[in-house]
């Protein structure tokens, strides 16, 4: 039955193809900004999710390339690969869930190159006709392949640049029920632009402290469409995102460190406008092929357009805007690089879909690999991982290779 909705979920989206086309709202409502492929804004890894989900100024590993690719350059390793696994919306369907795969590798000293997949499956899907008669069994899937390069400007900043490729197989080509138009798989490239600052070491007091600043600018691209006969109002816009953020470690002693992190970030597409709607609460035609809009600006603009346009054209205004920016904060602490323990909080306002929750995660590190593992606890509504552990396991590869060096030599008996 879950699998059903999920099923009537996925073919309303490709019926509305954007969200601007939605229910209006009364103006200082709830007005969630929405878009195509949300997978991109999943957390694919245990260490971000234990704090927060944030990661854009965090220490460099393997994962760097979902959260801030540019910080591959400060890798103290030569060569990282990290696995990631995170169930989703697991009290309703069984086999949903999002696989992801990093790696690095460091150039020089001074620059990397980095590669990563993230393939999301909404598990197994009966698709039925208007009628609730069978029309085949598929697997919807979404998967995002990356390449990039990161290089360091000087000894305290590096700068990074991705690019992406979307795959969106949401219906298999079934016709949409009761209608002649075809359905494909959505397909879109996109690129980030990132930055990375860290400072050198800060006295405070008789401690010592690292000060780091993050930003990225992902997913920048072209929008995205699954009909054959899409026009400028059926194609959506990817999750273009803003990420700022801070860290500061403090080195408590020999064997003690704690980080304390925290991040903003805000979607650069259009928000959704108050249209005009007549006695029998229709939106009214504009003579031009669009709608009369009442607040806020027309939605369907150029991705250019949508992105610088995204910090002024909300019904609201200022507020609106500000409610629209989501934060995190966190913490990390480790002790003797060996053992780590993390918390962290997400907010986003009650006009943007509400989700406030805790996270918690720890990480094992052993000889040349190391554990993560997260919980999230919802405070506000239930949330697609509440009472689910998401893993990722991360290779240091530098030290496997300092093991197999330090191997005494086989002996041979005469």
């Amino acid at each position: 039955m879950s699998k059903k909705i999920i099923a009537s979920f996925g073919f309303c989206a490709l019926v509305l193809q954007s969200y601007p086309q939605g229910i209006n709202y009364n103006k200082g409502g709830v007005n969630t900004v929405t878009t195509a492929v949300p997978f991109l804004l999943i957390s694919p890894d245990a260490r971000a999710g234990g704090m927060g989900d944030l990661g854009v100024a965090s220490s460099p590993d393997a994962n760097s390339m979902f959260w801030n690719p540019s910080k591959y350059a400060f890798a103290e390793k030569d060569f990282g690969l990290a696995m990631n696994y995170t169930p989703w919306l697991r009290q309703l369907v069984p086999d949903m869930s999002l696989a992801s795969l990093a790696g690095y590798k460091k150039i020089n000293k001074m620059a990397a190159v980095a590669g990563s997949l993230r393939y999301f499956t909404l598990g197994s899907v009966q698709f039925t006709d208007n009628n609730g008669n069978n029309i085949g069994t598929f697997k919807p899937n979404e998967f995002a392949l990356d390449a990039g390069y990161s290089q360091k400007l000087s000894q305290h900043f590096s700068v990074g640049l991705v690019f992406r490729y979307i795959n969106s197989n949401l219906t298999n080509s079934i016709p949409l029920p009761g209608s002649s138009t075809t359905t494909h798989p959505g397909r879109a490239v996109a690129a980030d632009i990132a930055a990375y600052y860290k400072s050198k070491k800060l006295d405070i007091g008789e401690k010592k402290a690292v000060f780091s600043a993050g930003l990225n600018l992902s997913n920048i691209g072209s929008k995205i469409y699954y009909t054959n006969n899409a026009d400028e109002s059926s194609k959506s816009f990817i999750p273009t995102q803003l990420r700022l953020g801070a860290s500061y470690k403090i080195y408590l002693d020999d064997f003690n460190t704690i980080t304390l992190l925290a991040d903003a970030t805000k979607l650069m597409v259009p928000t959704p406008p108050v249209w005009q709607l007549d006695a029998n609460g229709q939106r009214i035609p504009d003579g031009n092929g669009g709608y009369l809009i009442a607040e806020g600006k027309n939605p369907y603009r150029s991705v250019t357009s949508g992105i610088f346009g995204s910090f002024t054209d909300a019904p609201g205004g200022a507020t609106e805007e500000l409610q629209e920016i989501k934060a995190s904060s966190g913490m990390e602490y480790w002790y003797d690089n060996l053992l780590a323990f993390r918390a962290g909080y997400y907010y986003e306002n009650k006009t943007q879909g509400d989700r406030q929750y805790m996270t918690f995660g720890f990480g094992v590190k052993y000889s040349v690999f190391t554990i993560d593992m997260s919980y999230l606890a919802p405070l506000t509504q239930r949330n697609p991982l509440q009472n689910t552990l998401r893993f990722s396991l991360l290779f240091d590869f530098d030290a496997f290779k300092a093991q197999n060096n330090a191997a005494p030599p086989a002996t041979t008996t005469p």
